[in-house]
This record gives C-alpha cells, structure tokens and sequence, in this order.
C-alpha cells in the first residue's frame, strides 16, 4: 500500500488527475499493489475563499506521503504568481525537491517538428537542479530618492556602473537579480544525473554558461568534474546553452542525459517538449530521492477547456509513470508509458493529436490497455 498525496488544482488539473489516478489503480490491479490517495484542495478556490495557499498544517501532513500527484495550478481570477509560487514553488521548496527530472521521448505515432527525426533519434533525459541558481528569488530594484547607501553601492557592484549614471535620480532604475550555485547543491543533482546515465547509455552532456558567467557556472563545471571522476564508466562533454538549442534541433539523437542549472533547465526542458511532440505529452518529476516527490505533467491549467471532457490527459498519466518509478514501481512504469504509446497508434487520443476521445475516454483506454497488459 502507497500513500500518495493528490492536488487537483485549477483549471483542467482536476479532471486530468483523475485520469491519471486511474491508470495508476489499474498498473496496481495488474502488478499486485494499492494506491490511498489522499486528496488537497488547494488552489484557487480556497485563496478566494479565505486567502489562504498553503499552511504549515498542509505541509506537515503532505510531507507523510512518499509521493505528490499535482494536475495544475492557475486561474485568471488570481494576480499571475500568487498561486504558483504560493502552492507549485513553495511545495518544491519546502521538501527539497532539488531534481526536476524531464524525459524527452517521441511515441511512435506522434509527429515531431523536425524533419527526418523519429522515435529512434529522440529519447534522452533532462535532469534540472530545481532549487538554486536565479529562482532563489534574492535581488531588488533600486530608484530614486531615499535609497539605502546599501542598496546603491550593491547596485553599483553588480552591474559594474561606475560612471554617467545618478541613481538617485527619479529617472533612473536599477534591477538586480542574484543566481547562487552552491557546491552541495550542485553536487547532489550531478551525481543523480551520472547515476541515471549509468542506468542508461552512460553518457551525459553538462549545459551551462561558464564562458561568460564564469563565477557560478565555473563552480558548476568544478562539480562536474570531480563527480565525474567517481564515474569513469561514463562518457562527459560540456556544451554552452546556446549551443544546446541548435543541437536538440539538429542531432538530438546524440544526447542521453542532461544536466543542467535551474534556469537554463527551465528554457530547454520546453524546446524538449516541443520536440517530442509538444506539452500535452510531456510529463515532469520534482524529485526529493529521501523525501517527498511531486509529479505533474509541465502544460499549465487551460482554465478555458475546465470542464469540457477535452483536455488530454496523456502529460497527467505520463507523470504518474514517473510517480510509479520513484515507488519503485518499475514494471507498472514501464507498462503505463508502453499503454501510452499504444493508445496513440490505436488513435484513442485527443483533438489537439488529431483524435476525437475526450479526457475521459483517453483515461478509460489507457487504464485498460495496462490493466490487461496491451491485449
């Protein structure tokens, strides 16, 4: 028995969770294990209610759970930011979900946008430091009058401004942002990311900056090397993010696994989406390996279709594979994402792929496909 923590959230997530919920009872039914979800109502209607995101009570409780099922967050009712760094932001950060781990995998049956690429070029695995760099959320804006001496000599050091410029004129703006990469934390995503690439073809590309941000990605790429002398079976490069994004076009089949920073993951997890098919299929796992985990699919809440029985649900059920994986689940995994892939050939899927089956439908067809083994 797995106690998993359920978050609906807004929008579409409700209605494609339990998709994914369903899918996962069946891999349970068929490998021999139960799911207890326990369900959170957090998300827009509460903050309406009573202004409330998340309480120290909800995070206790949450934390007994192993595991995290999230739909989606976000509601055009709400400011944009409120909900997601008050629920999505603050629950990595709370439990330390320092992997945002991104499997980029064409389906058979799913059209790519680059041309001559299929399903045999187009399988790797971005895994993202989720909890450092410039999401730390250190930095400011310095203006006019009754700035700090402080704040103005910071100011001035992190931009290097030294000449023709009065920042304490009302004309006159200054934005700052800090990126902070730790060795600890740097570490601990580098060597989940070789371990992963051990399990697999045991090459790993490490994405960074460090030509030109040579403070924090200098230290990223000390990391690297140090990890990877603890794993000489593997096969390392370094590659520039710039760099990154032509080649995931052009020759994606050279990559296996990726490990990236915070905010350069963010960028090229979706190019990854898009090229293996777009975000309607593409899951993602914020992954604490001794804590609690969250997995959700990376498409956002699409309050517009909330209700209307066509949303897929493919990202949502995907996700739960991962979710199944990091239970130690592998068999059910692998048989949720091979009931996926099965689906989309028999054409059980929905408008935005080019079928007719709503939300539920896809659910029901998935469900069943991994219940009785693709029969």
């Amino acid at each position: 028995m797995y106690r998993v923590a359920s978050i609906g959230g807004d929008g579409i997530g409700p209605e494609i969770l339990v998709e994914g919920r369903k899918v996962l009872d069946a891999a349970g039914e068929r490998f021999g294990f139960d799911i207890q979800w326990d369900e959170y109502e957090l998300g827009a209607e509460r903050y309406l209610a009573d202004g409330t995101l998340l309480t120290e009570d909800d995070l206790k409780d949450i934390g007994t759970h192993k595991a995290i099922y999230f739909g989606s967050i976000g509601d055009p009712r709400v400011q944009p930011g409120v909900l997601e760094k008050g629920i999505l932001l603050a629950l990595r950060f709370y439990f330390d979900q320092y992997v945002n781990l991104r499997p980029i995998k064409l389906l058979p049956g799913v059209s790519t946008p680059l041309a001559g690429k299929g399903p045999e070029d187009i399988d790797f695995v971005v895994v993202r430091e989720n909890t450092e760099d410039f999401y730390v959320g250190l930095g400011g804006r310095v203006k006019g009058p009754g700035v700090s001496r402080q704040e103005l000599v910071l100011a001035r050091e992190l931009y290097n401004v030294k000449f023709g410029l009065d920042i304490e004129s009302d004309a006159d703006e200054i934005a700052y942002q800090v990126g902070v990469v730790s060795t600890q934390g740097s570490r601990r995503v580098i060597s989940y990311a070789f371990d992963m690439a051990e399990r697999r073809n045991k090459k790993l590309a490490s994405v960074d900056k460090a030509n030109v941000l040579s403070d924090v990605y200098g230290l990223w790429r000390e990391v690297f090397t140090s990890v990877g002398a603890d794993h000489p079976s593997v096969a390392t490069e370094f590659m520039f993010v710039d760099a990154v994004t032509m080649w995931f076009v052009k020759n994606p089949e050279w990559f296996d696994v990726v490990v990236t920073p915070n905010m350069f993951g963010d960028i090229i997890t979706d190019l990854g989406a898009m090229i293996q098919g777009g975000l309607g299929l593409a899951p993602g796992g914020n992954i604490n390996p001794a804590g609690t985990s969250m997995f959700e699919p990376i498409h956002g809440s699409a309050p517009k279709y909330k209700g209307q029985n066509r949303a897929n649900p493919i990202a949502t059920i995907w996700a739960g594979s991962l979710l199944l994986d990091h239970l130690g689940e592998q068999e059910a995994a692998a048989a949720v994402v091979s009931a996926i892939a099965t689906s989309i050939t028999d054409g059980v899927v929905t408008k935005d792929m080019g079928g007719s089956t709503g939300t539920s439908g896809v659910g029901d067809h998935i469900a069943a496909l991994v219940r009785d083994g693709g029969l």
